[in-house]
């Protein structure tokens, strides 16, 4: 967790009408408890409260910058149930944690369509357009992870009738296209320009070593939003390279068991375990390093505002680049020697062994000289 840092009692009553925001507020009026939490253990099993207005249950999970930036929460839609319909000035990402079930997406030109979904689908809710999700199930109740940039929007305008109930279509982005939500894409680089991914527990990645460790990678440009996301994949015995960046990226494990060593510079890592469903919401500018101790490759998909990712002039994020000229990357060459004594202790204790010496000799072959900062 990242440090409290209390003050005096007479400090804190001249901040005290500060605490407050009108995002804050809305969730409270909303019945729902806002979690302050860097670290889910099972997304699955967090205990959730009845949202009457939606129908359905839920808890928000905010990270240490979610005044300013975005906010997750996770929901449940009961068995044979529906949420109520919905439509919103603020963006959302989705991935489907358990059940299966379909949404309806419709503007009020009454342009509408309707998609299915199970758990390990993802997908982006277009800006403003009424939704509503429906259980496909009569028996189980199906549950998903959210990711939005609501306390930017409701901070900003402070009147959630205009945040939830302004009629306007915003018909770049959607239009009652009867395909918008095909399991389909264009691929520009590392970017798949794409509205929903029906399985992104098996979606074909490309290769990053950048990353290290022989890992790959997908990002997404969904519904046309100024959010974004990836997925990482990294296998048996590896581990990926530690970096730091901007507040607010929510990594959810979807694959695999493992750990995440995560600390501001200067201080001793925190240790967090991890397997499928678990969160990790590294704080701002905190270092972070995944390591799979499995017997099975290791992936993750991080929702995120843009915000998170710093980049450079040729619009590189700077957590993809050597600290040694500049970026918010550790190579390998300069991890404390605790790291990899961490990583075989942990792996030995499950009978298994790293295999990363060929990842730090091809790092070796392109590691920049000079150190910059």
């Amino acid at each position: 967790m990242a440090k409290d840092a209390p003050v005096s009692e007479d400090l804190a009553r001249k901040f005290a009408s500060e605490k407050e925001t009108p995002y804050t507020r809305w969730v409270r009026a909303e019945g729902l408890d806002i979690v302050s939490s860097f670290y889910v253990p099972d997304l699955h099993a967090v205990e959730l409260k009845p949202w009457a207005r939606r129908g359905g249950r839920g808890v928000f999970l905010n990270h240490d910058a979610s005044r300013s930036s975005n906010d997750c929460y996770v929901c449940e839609i009961p068995p044979g149930k529906e949420l109520a319909p919905q439509r919103q000035l603020y963006e959302e990402m989705i991935y489907v944690l358990d059940g299966r079930g379909s949404t309806s997406v419709w503007n009020d030109a009454g342009k509408r369509t309707t998609f299915e979904w199970k758990a390990g689908a993802m997908f982006a809710i277009p800006l403003n357009t009424w939704h509503q999700h429906f259980n496909g199930s009569g028996t189980q109740p199906a549950r998903y992870v959210a990711v939005t940039n609501a306390p930017v929007i409701i901070n900003a305008f402070g009147d959630l009738n205009f945040v939830f109930n302004t009629q306007y279509d915003f018909k770049g982005r959607f239009n009652g296209e009867p395909d918008y939500f095909a399991n389909k894409g264009e691929q520009k680089g590392l970017l798949l320009d794409t509205n929903f991914v029906a399985d992104a527990i098996n979606l074909p990645l490309i290769s990053a070593k950048e990353r290290g460790a022989g890992g790959s990678h997908i990002r997404f440009s969904m519904a046309k939003g100024h959010m974004n996301s990836h997925i990482s994949q990294f296998g048996v015995g590896r581990y990926k390279k530690a970096h730091a960046h901007g507040p607010g990226a929510h990594v959810i494990i979807m694959t695999g068991e493992g750990y995440t060593l995560m600390w501001p510079e200067g201080e001793e890592p925190k240790h967090y375990e991890w397997k499928e469903g678990s969160m990790i919401v590294p704080p701002n500018a905190w270092f972070h390093q995944h390591f799979n101790t499995g017997t099975t490759p290791a992936r993750y998909l991080a929702f995120k505002a843009e915000g998170v990712s710093i980049r450079n002039a040729q619009g590189v994020p700077k957590a993809w680049i050597s600290r040694r000229v500049g970026g918010d990357q550790i190579d390998y060459a300069d991890e404390s020697a605790k790291v990899r004594q961490w990583f075989r202790d942990a792996l030995a204790k499950k009978g298994l062994e790293p295999r990363m010496d060929e990842a730090y000799e091809a790092e070796l072959a392109e590691l920049p000289e000079t150190v910059t900062r």
